[in-house]
């Protein structure tokens, strides 16, 4: 009996109208790793606005409860990947993150923003650490997407073509990714939580640096860090490299990785409902 060859059903698929179930083999199947690490970059990246760190700073969400901040975010974006809009699942999460940032005054163009990097950082991160690149049935997929999730979330002037999006998402990072104090402040948070998987806090100092070398100069500046030396750039970059040749000849996968499904015992012990998912502002 032959065995699942997910790359080869997407190539077959259509990514006009069967996006959902392209993004779903790509992800669950073909990328799983990548895109859960890549979706964590899309999020980092979204720190160094001001605007928007602005906001995540005022709730202290990141400051107090770094972990619940990173599940709930998780789940969310998780529940409506693998379910869909139209599942009574997704349709719950998303439902919950629209009430959600209904509570602040966030912009359009920040909205477009972080919808965009959803779909341009797992994109650029596959195509230069993941086992091959992307094809266009993907690419195009993933745009098609976030495209219909930005609609049912209110967001207005997205671009009709990818290319369009992709030049914005560009041009919004030149613009708006400046220092600020609140920039470097999330983003500490959130690495001291990556680091704290692995290292005891008195050893933060020694893996920070190679946080930082999956990171472009662009982010690191607006996050006030610098690229560390060379030694541990290229380090990273042969492990990655290495990385590449093995999953290369690793079997495919034959059923697929839901992060739904991984028990998180510090933010939800019990499991956990759609509807208890993410956190409101304090009252004013």
């Amino acid at each position: 009996m032959a065995r699942f060859n997910a790359f080869e059903k997407i190539k077959s698929l259509n990514p006009e109208k069967d996006y959902w179930e392209i993004i779903r083999l790509s992800a669950l199947y073909e990328f799983t790793w990548d895109y859960a690490r890549s979706l964590e970059l899309a999020l980092f990246r979204t720190f160094a606005s001001p605007s928007i760190s602005a906001i995540l700073a005022k709730t202290r969400e990141f400051e107090k409860r770094t972990q619940k901040r990173y599940d709930d975010t998780d789940l969310i974006l998780s529940e409506i990947l693998e379910n869909g809009i139209d599942n009574e699942r997704g349709r719950k999460a998303l439902e919950k993150m629209n009430f959600i940032h209904s509570h602040f005054n966030i912009s359009n163009t920040d909205y477009l923003y972080v919808l965009s990097t959803f779909i341009f950082v797992p994109e650029r991160w596959i195509n230069k650490y993941g086992y091959r690149k992307l094809c266009h049935n993907e690419t195009q997929a993933g745009y098609k997407l976030w495209q219909e999730v930005g609609l049912a979330m209110g967001i207005k002037n997205i671009p009709e073509k990818r290319e369009e999006l992709e030049l914005f998402f560009d041009e919004y990072e030149k613009k708006n990714f400046v220092l600020n104090k609140n920039n470097k402040a999330i983003a500490t948070y959130t690495e001291n939580l990556l680091l704290g998987w692995f290292l005891p806090r008195r050893l933060y100092f020694i893996g920070r640096p190679f946080v930082h070398a999956i990171m472009d100069h662009q982010l690191l500046n607006a996050i006030g860090s610098g690229k560390p030396n060379w030694l541990i750039q290229n380090t990273v970059d042969v492990a990655f490299g290495v990385r590449k040749q093995i999953v290369k000849i690793l079997p495919r996968r034959q059923n697929p990785v839901l992060r739904t499904t991984l028990v998180r015992k510090k933010s939800y012990p019990s499991g956990y409902k759609v509807e208890e998912l993410g956190s409101l502002p304090p009252p004013r």
